[in-house]
């Protein structure tokens, strides 16, 4: 599997749609493992393009602070899993918790 985590300085940003960098963390679900992270950095920010090139990227997930509906809608339509209200903290921790059943999320930040 492989997450995307929306990043700004290093940590996990609040809005995805506006973040420096995107870390694209491969997994292996078998083993809980993490492996290869890849930094990449987004195209110039337009509605829905998101979801559509983390799909060509190869995502099956993102992780996210904020996410509006309509985006969640989108990365559904490229069979990309959502998780959002997640905290600010790196990406190798974030997708560690997850890997454990740890992440712990709370209020979806973004309203629109």
């Amino acid at each position: 599997m492989k997450i995307a985590i929306p990043l700004t300085d290093g940590q996990l940003s609040m809005h995805f749609g506006h973040c420096e960098q995107f870390a694209l963390i491969e997994t292996n679900d078998a083993t809980k493992e993490i492996g290869t992270t890849t930094l990449l950095t987004p195209p110039p920010h337009e509605p829905g393009l998101l979801p559509r090139w983390l799909h060509s990227e190869g995502a099956d997930m993102i992780i996210a602070g904020g996410m509006g509906m309509r985006a969640q809608q989108l990365f559904a339509q490229q069979q990309i899993r959502v998780v959002v209200g997640a905290p600010a903290e790196g990406p190798e921790t974030l997708v560690g918790k997850f890997l454990e059943n740890a992440l712990v999320t709370g209020k979806n930040i973004c309203a629109h």
